[in-house]
């Protein structure tokens, strides 16, 4: 069965879903995107990921009001049949002129993908991953730091240089060379029993797993300190 997709409203089959070539996510990176799990159908922390969503998509002026998002994640979720999954929610501004002006009444691209998902094994858990530390930097000054934008260029080439030296992640530091984020994940420390994360500050994404994490601890009695981190920690 050809795989199915939410594209602005409608579920499609995947070789019918068109996005205008004049769409300013892709013609500039003007978007946003979410990556949930689904566990027996059940779509983990949706709610925090929607209002994640909404609150990045007002500062950015991307109106999101007449979809009904949670809806059509588990209505593609549902027309693909599938129970684990991973689903990819990406809403970009829409259509626009070549040159880089933000439209005056956008009209937003919403487009929601589910694929089959299959956590890594016990044995890759066990024995854990190789990291490298990647020359590229975020910026924790920007703006951007906070935002789970469709531009993910800076993550994505520090991830192919980790492919290519035989790791299977990167590290990036902020330009202060503080501990920021890992290319796909958060990064947390443990000492003595207790977790050390980097803050916002340093430029990370306040991810919803990290939250979860933070949450977890707390009410197991494990105490998380969010400050600076320095590499050689």
């Amino acid at each position: 069965m050809e795989q199915i997709v939410y594209l602005n409203g409608a579920l499609v089959p995947r070789s019918q879903a068109v996005i205008s070539p004049f769409d300013l996510g892709f013609l500039y990176g003007y978007g946003l995107f979410e990556t949930m799990r689904a566990y027996s159908g059940h779509i983990f922390r949706l709610g925090i990921h929607m209002e994640r969503l909404r609150r990045s998509a007002a500062l950015i002026g991307l109106p999101l009001d007449v979809f009904d998002l949670g809806k059509a994640c588990y209505d593609t979720l549902k027309a693909n049949n599938l129970s684990n999954a991973r689903i990819r929610l990406t809403v970009s501004i829409g259509e626009g002129e070549a040159i880089p002006d933000p439209p005056k009444h956008p009209k937003p691209t919403v487009l929601v993908i589910a694929t089959s998902y299959t956590p890594p094994s016990t044995e890759v858990y066990r024995n854990g991953y190789k990291a490298v530390v990647s020359p590229i930097h975020q910026n924790s000054q920007s703006p951007l730091s906070h935002l789970k934008t469709v531009n993910y260029l800076n993550q994505l080439l520090a991830r192919r240089e980790a492919k290519e030296k035989g790791a299977d992640e990167a590290i990036l530091l902020n330009e202060s060379g503080s501990l920021c984020e890992g290319s796909t994940n958060n990064i947390f420390l443990v000492s003595k029993g207790n977790l050390t994360t980097p803050n916002e500050e340093s430029g990370c994404l306040p991810g919803i797993t990290r939250q979860t994490v933070i949450e977890l601890a707390s009410e197991l009695g494990i105490r998380v300190t969010e400050r600076e981190v320095r590499l050689a920690e």
